[in-house]
């Protein structure tokens, strides 16, 4: 088979983590077999469409290197790939449906169809449209709601991911094709794209599967073959007790983007929210995506959102990054003050602190201190363990033998080390405390990389004339 899968978002907003999963998985599924993946826009809900919400998915799917072989933006033999530009397509599919008896157009307003529906409930029977469907409807013309006449049967249907899955007659009843304003239902449009466009695979999340019925009935109608389901497991919360959503605080992608984490590190991570090739792999590349990924290995249950283990997987991506290109993705995110250093001062700064970046918007707060002058706190000394129970008055005296053998280096890093162990001797003292004093005396932060690193990339002028303030303020 010729795998064609596709993205189809509506435009109603930013694109979470569950969003860009479904485009993932279609995008690796198509390229492991060497088919085409497509970015079709489902714009019928206009009261629901957010302007700059096309142009959003685009990106992210640009920024992810998720690349659509056909979409809004580029040609295709199956276009326009906007469905409000496939209008009079959804018309003449509706023409078939009336001319085979197989939908009306539905005389109804909202107050009769809310009786209806207290009928049923009075009655304890599940609301079901076809039991009140009208016996002579009008003639159907755009401007009132075009319905479909369903077939009621029992249904069942393999699933790529779910198995064997099947539902009774009673999920299937009689659904909107085309609303009174003229725009398909998505119950309609996405089957008649999917079918005009050759879609082979549809992937979708489990809120869709009692709604397969209908489509299936719907196919029925229009005599054509449904593509290959394949049902995406939920992703949690956090807590792991519901689906992951917009309501419940989920991100825009590009707001991960947009905090430094990386395009490569959001692939891995996303990726294994609910796929697994049975190794012990954490970190996936898209090309080994593209080679390992299958349907058959996309897990059932729900796969828990857990943000420390991305902030983990964009650490090592980080850290393992070569130096002038970590340089550069931190153009970006340097601090107003680094415009009065050098270039080679602020790769110093990216090289020291490397290996304790996370995520390249924790940037400035790392390294502040590298760049301006910090006001003397000397509730840090209070608040560190090491020292928080020495006199201030011993704290002097200890950073006063620290000031004199640093004043003696050449602050190469080689030569710093080697003050920083006489200065152990001299004070007779642990490292945790006098490593942790002239620490702040130098950075006035809670936490920085190593002091040899620290000292040689600050200087020897701007060490020794902050050890000095801290020494007069003790």
């Amino acid at each position: 088979m010729s795998v064609r899968s596709r993205f189809a978002p509506s435009p109603t907003g930013y694109i979470h983590i569950g969003g860009i999963r479904t485009a993932l998985y279609a995008y690796l599924l198509a390229k492991h077999s060497d088919g085409q993946f497509i970015l079709r826009i489902e714009d019928t809900d206009k009261n629901r469409e957010v302007e700059g919400a096309k142009e959003h998915i685009i990106k992210c799917l640009t920024v992810l290197g998720l690349d659509y072989d056909e979409g809004p933006d580029k040609t295709g033999e199956y276009g326009p790939y906007l469905q409000s530009e496939r209008l009079n397509i959804y018309k003449e599919w509706a023409e078939k449906l009336i001319a085979s008896g197989r939908a009306y157009a539905d005389p109804y307003t909202k107050e009769e169809i809310d009786n209806f529906r207290t009928t049923a409930k009075n009655e304890k029977t599940a609301f079901l449209f076809r039991k009140f469907r009208p016996d002579n409807p009008p003639t159907w013309q755009i401007g009132m709601p075009l319905r479909f006449k369903s077939d009621p049967k029992d249904y069942s249907w393999h699933d790529e991911v779910m198995g064997q899955l099947s539902f009774t007659r009673d999920s299937v009843d009689d659904f909107i094709l085309i609303k009174s304003d003229g725009y398909p239902t998505y119950n309609f449009a996405h089957v008649v794209d999917d079918h005009e466009m050759k879609i082979s695979h549809v992937l979708r999340g489990q809120e869709f599967v009692s709604s397969v019925p209908n489509y299936l009935n719907l196919h029925e109608a229009l005599n054509i073959e449904h593509p290959v389901f394949a049902t995406l497991p939920h992703i949690l919360n956090e807590q792991g007790n519901k689906k992951l959503s917009k309501r419940d605080g989920a991100k825009d992608v590009l707001e991960y983007i947009q905090d430094g984490y990386l395009a490569e590190a959001l692939i891995s991570f996303i990726a294994t929210l609910g796929w697994n090739d049975g190794s012990t792999q954490e970190i996936y590349f898209k090309d080994e995506l593209i080679e390992k990924f299958s349907l058959d290995k996309v897990q059932r249950s729900g796969a828990k959102l857990d943000l420390q283990h991305l902030k983990w997987i964009n650490g090592n991506l980080i850290r393992n990054m070569p130096l002038d290109e970590l340089h550069q993705k931190l153009a970006s995110y340097l601090p107003k003050e680094a415009a009065n250093f050098s270039d080679d001062y602020i790769k110093n700064v990216v090289r020291v602190i490397q290996e304790r970046l996370k995520y390249l918007a924790e940037f400035e707060d790392l390294t502040i201190f590298f760049f301006k002058d910090l006001d003397v706190n000397n509730e840090l000394i209070k608040n560190t363990k090491q020292l928080k129970d020495i006199e201030f008055s011993d704290l002097k005296d200890m950073l006063i033998v620290a000031k004199k053998q640093l004043e003696t280096s050449d602050f190469s890093e080689a030569d710093l080390t080697n003050k920083l162990n006489e200065i152990l001797e001299l004070t007779n003292q642990k490292p945790g405390v006098i490593f942790s004093l002239i620490r702040i005396a130098v950075t006035r932060v809670p936490s920085s990389p190593g002091l040899s690193d620290t000292l040689f990339v600050l200087g020897k002028d701007k060490s020794l004339q902050r050890i000095e303030e801290e020494i007069n303020s003790l």
